[in-house]
């Protein structure tokens, strides 16, 4: 592969696709020649992945100056009060989704939907974004034929909730790069640098959302993913409100499921993946994140919820009932009925199992059990 990612001819490319180029504070710069760089020399991009990327990468910068736009249109969306409740945090395979698809069916609660992630600003002359669903639908089709076991490990549908981390990937400072590229330079950067600036604008995107749908007013916001792990005490400081609920597992089969995933998610794009690389490399940054977490917690423990997982699986409308208390919430017979619904809802769909061995990502339940001691001693 010798064509390569250029930082200005996206920016070009971005500015003429949206007919702006006001982009506001430029600070996402660095971030983004982060990114690129550990493209352009670590992921070893094919033709397809150069392609995407390029064209993801693009789109990104447009939504950017989208939002600007939209924003100068709509002065009163910064003015929205966006009240975010909890962020869901655990590693993979910790009941997390389920736990967060479960609560956001609250009446009381919203949460980012996938479609919207992806697109969440409307088309013009969109109705209740229909056009952006359409897109939504047949971009996941398209995802799940390019990696079929996707489904197996991470049950995606375009119209579920779905981790906030999405809109995230505007500001390019989100750990999902580097577990849809093998890009380790990208991401050992990107867990010592400050993400304030990135939270900030996940609320400007949350506003975005709640001003687009007046369902929303009045209610409260649940979101997730295991990338706030990489920065607990920024989403603290940034949402005053928010308590992080942390779903908790023995790690020795979270680890190397995860691994797994990202080489399914990443083959489609890359000419050479090292699965004990990657192995080892996610390893290291669980234990890295995992750490952070326990600093945080042992610092501000009137601000975490710790949810175990067997707990999720085998009681979820008990385990409902104690995260909406501890959040504040009184569980009433619309969210009963609702829980309920989504719990059978669940059970309906189809859950495949993915293969794959701890050994084949350079990994061993031994080494992850010493490794992670810090951990399961703590909550497990």
């Amino acid at each position: 592969m010798t064509q390569k990612l250029e930082v200005d001819a996206l920016l070009e490319a971005a500015q003429a696709k949206a007919k702006s180029d006001a982009f506001g504070d430029m600070w996402f710069l660095e971030p983004l020649n982060v990114l690129v760089d550990a493209l352009n020399a670590e992921a070893k991009l094919n033709e397809i992945g150069f392609a995407y990327s390029q064209h993801r990468l693009t789109s990104l910068l447009v939504d950017r100056l989208r939002l600007r736009q939209y924003q100068k249109d709509h002065p009163e969306v910064l003015d929205v009060e966006v009240r975010l409740v909890a962020e869901i945090c655990g590693l993979p395979r910790t009941g997390s989704t389920l736990l967060h698809r479960l609560l956001a069916a609250s009446p009381q609660l919203t949460s980012t939907d996938n479609w919207e992630c992806y697109y969440p600003l409307p088309f013009p002359g969109e109705v209740a974004g229909e056009i952006r669903k359409g897109k939504a639908e047949k971009m996941m089709e398209m995802a799940l034929a390019a990696s079929p076991d996707l489904a197996k490990i991470h049950t995606v549908r375009w119209d579920e909730p779905e981790e906030d981390i999405l809109l995230l990937d505007r500001t390019f400072t989100d750990m999902g790069f580097d577990s849809f590229y093998w890009v380790p330079s990208y991401g050992v950067w990107l867990r010592s640098f400050d993400q304030s600036k990135a939270y900030k604008e996940l609320r400007e995107w949350y506003q975005v959302l709640q001003h687009q749908d007046p369902s929303r007013v009045g209610k409260l916001w649940v979101g997730k993913s295991p990338h706030h792990l990489t920065a607990v005490d920024t989403v603290l400081d940034e949402f005053p409100d928010t308590k992080i609920v942390m779903t908790h597992r023995d790690v020795t089969s979270a680890v190397p499921s995860y691994a797994s995933m990202v080489h399914n998610l990443s083959t489609p794009y890359s000419s050479d993946l090292d699965k004990p690389a990657i192995g080892r490399y996610w390893s290291e940054r669980f234990v890295e994140a995992l750490t952070k977490l326990a600093d945080s917690h042992a610092r501000r423990p009137e601000r975490f919820i710790d949810v175990p997982f067997t707990q999720t699986v085998s009681d979820p409308l008990g385990t409902a009932h104690r995260v909406m208390a501890e959040l504040g919430l009184t569980v009433g017979d619309e969210d009963e009925r609702a829980f309920t619904d989504y719990i059978a809802r669940n059970k309906e769909e189809k859950h495949g199992s993915h293969s794959y061995t701890a050994e084949e990502y350079g990994l061993s339940a031994e080494q992850l059990a010493h490794d992670f001691r810090f951990y399961t001693e703590e909550y497990l």
